[in-house]
């Protein structure tokens, strides 16, 4: 390494030439009134150098290039045009992601000693949640000096990072938002993880609160599988002339902390999210986790990468992290989540944006029912080969492939997958008795809403209800007969009449009552809990049912039961817990949102149901159904936008 001095503008800038095996580096740090910008000679591949200042005005720096973005072709990671993305992917991927590390690696590793001067401060020192985790001093930053101002691909201050406020720093945090015109907040961190606090609670639950001098109202909150949406209406107290503000909280949940999410699908869904609502005329979006740089680098590295990826076909993760760690340490900070960008990046390639407003599903399903030039079949079903494309990972079902469960199984290629398996009390004195073929399945608003199974065995019946006495489900839907077309497809588990005796269990059938297409049976589990059990009978063990009305009457019902019953798992089975199943639980899924929001997005939601649970929605007829039934209950309701 060795040092050299440039002179531009009349402005002295003093850069570190960093070389390496690969290629030549220049980056330079400006220091104006507080202020950092970014820019390099000959090379956008930036490596991190001791910041330093020296003299320079605000009309000298506006012929001065912001970070160059035009690739470089001399570098061991340039830039990926989409094309190669999964063929590259799959190569960095083997051997247990050696070469995704050995990439992670090489990025620079920014130093912190000489650029966080104000936030090592004494007075400072209180308000950084980790002592290892400081901003540069060299951006603007009005208040708390944790927050710190990043560009977006081509948009300049396009986001703030921070840390998860701390109970000293909420105050400043509300004024940062205010000084800064914020209306937008993405936080992807939970309060507390692993039973450590994270971040603290910066906004009141209901009603209002004040934080300093800024008034902070709730106005609206939706709670969502993966994400909450919280309105606030804020205002400086102690200036009523100015006009309130509406700031929108974007607060994802299902980001594990030491880990990324087991697919990219709810995050996309949520960044689409962020994107359309924050408002144009806003100052920039502040982003959150606990730390400031871990998630929330992922978070601004995606956005990023999907705007190159739509204006130049290509991505450059590795040069965009590389840069954005010149503005803030640490950015991305695990091989995790860094190999979760590109599987975000390449599931957004593949499968692009597949939502669609309600009032676009007619044309869309004309689109789907037309042959596709050069394919040899419809839209449709390109569409569903997409779907069963999906690999089952069979090195992923240990427990259920285990010798003494294997009789427990139905079906041997529908098995549970280990990290969403629905565990039963281990019986005393009896070894692998917590297994049964049921797999938790996450909803529209909640993740465990269904306990999708098989039907039960006769000798599963004391499992099955087990299972429903220990996760305390009070629905049961049943989508199949107990024989069909002459084969035993399910055992019965409820007494016709009196009481039925499972083991330690006894179930009394307490009323029975038939509707149009199914049957209502009100059971008692042990005399104490009350189960609903909702038996339709209106779909073939081949084909699909004759019109919707059915569906859409029986999903209504069960919504209902839940309301009244608490929002304990549904437990949903037909005969090998995956093809009617599937196609109840996406339907429940896809009508739940037409209601809640107006949109739908049939493919993501059986792609998300297939990689919790194998062949879930089997058939490209299940699949189609999908489509028909929500486009029934559009006609059906001129205001879709409640069950009647």
């Amino acid at each position: 390494m060795f040092l050299k001095q440039f002179y531009i503008c009349n402005c002295s800038l003093t850069t570190n030439f960093v070389l390496n095996s690969d290629d030549t580096a220049i980056m330079a740090k400006v220091f104006v009134s507080n202020i950092s910008l970014c820019f390099s000679f000959s090379t956008p591949c930036f490596f991190p150098i001791p910041y330093a200042s020296f003299p320079c005005t605000i009309s000298e720096l506006q012929s001065v290039p912001l970070l160059a973005r035009s690739p470089s072709t001399n570098r061991k990671y340039p830039p990926l045009p989409v094309d190669k993305l999964e063929e590259e992917m799959n190569r960095r991927m083997a051997d247990d992601n050696k070469l995704f590390r050995e990439e992670f690696n090489a990025l620079p590793i920014c130093p912190i000693q000489a650029s966080c001067d104000a936030a090592s401060k004494e007075e400072n020192k209180e308000k950084n949640r980790y002592v290892n985790i400081l901003p540069c001093k060299a951006f603007p930053q009005l208040i708390s000096k944790q927050e710190l101002i990043k560009h977006g691909y081509q948009e300049k201050n396009k986001f703030i990072a921070a840390q998860g406020p701390k109970e000293e720093t909420v105050n400043d945090f509300w004024r940062m938002l205010w000084e800064q015109n914020t209306a937008t907040i993405v936080m992807v961190t939970n309060l507390k993880e692993r039973k450590e606090c994270k971040c603290a609670q910066y906004w009141p639950d209901q009603g209002c609160w004040t934080y300093g001098n800024i008034r902070v109202s709730v106005e609206d909150m939706m709670v969502l599988v993966d994400y909450t949406i919280r309105k606030f209406c804020i205002q400086q107290v102690r200036s009523s002339n100015k006009p309130q503000r509406l700031v929108t909280q974007f607060h994802f949940t299902s980001w594990p902390d030491f880990g990324v999410p087991f697919t990219p699908i709810g995050m996309l869904k949520f960044l689409k999210k962020v994107k359309t609502c924050n408002p144009q005329y806003a100052g920039p979006i502040v982003v959150h986790c606990s730390a400031g740089v871990g998630r929330t680098g992922t978070f601004i590295v995606i956005d990023a990468m999907l705007d190159m990826m739509g204006a130049e076909r290509k991505v450059d993760v590795f040069g965009f992290v590389t840069r954005i760690r010149a503005q803030r340490c640490q950015m991305v900070q695990t091989d995790m989540q860094y190999v979760f960008i590109f599987q975000a990046l390449l599931e957004h390639y593949l499968y692009g944006d597949t939502e669609l407003e309600v009032t676009s599903l007619e044309s869309h399903l004309n689109k789907l029912y037309a042959p596709l030039p050069g394919a040899g079949c419809g839209g449709m079903e390109a569409e569903f080969k997409k779907l069963t494309s999906i690999k089952i990972q069979n090195d992923k079902m240990r427990t259920g492939n285990l010798p003494a469960n294997m009789k427990k199984n139905r079906v041997l290629q529908i098995i549970p997958y280990e990290f969403n398996r629905v565990i039963i009390p281990v019986k005393r004195g009896e070894e692998n008795t917590d297994y049964i073929n049921a797999s938790f399945i996450d909803g529209y608003r909640q993740k465990d809403s269904y306990m999708a199974c098989q039907g039960p065995l006769q000798h599963t019946i004391e499992d099955f209800w087990r299972m429903i006495w220990e996760w305390r489900s009070c629905s049961i839907v049943m989508l199949t007969e107990l024989e069909e077309r002459g084969q035993e497809k399910c055992a019965p588990y409820w007494p016709s009449d009196g009481v039925m005796v499972c083991g330690d269990m006894s179930i009394e059938l307490k009323r029975e009552e038939e509707s149009e297409s199914y049957t209502v049976r009100d059971l008692l589990e042990n005399k104490s809990r009350a189960v609903r059990q909702f038996h339709f009978h209106g779909w073939p063990e081949v084909g699909i049912p004759s019109d919707g009305k059915g569906m859409i009457n029986i999903i209504a019902a069960v919504q209902k039961q839940q309301q009244q019953s608490g929002n304990h798992p549904i437990t949903v089975h037909c005969s090998a817990g995956a093809g009617r199943t599937g196609t109840f639980c996406a339907l429940s899924t896809v009508l739940e949102r037409v209601k809640a929001e107006g949109i739908l997005d049939v493919f993501q939601t059986v792609k998300s149901l297939r990689l919790q649970r194998p062949h879930m929605v089997q058939t490209l007829e299940q699949y189609e159904f999908c489509y028909k039934v929500v486009q029934e209950y559009i006609d059906a309701f001129s205001d879709y936008a409640n069950f009647k």
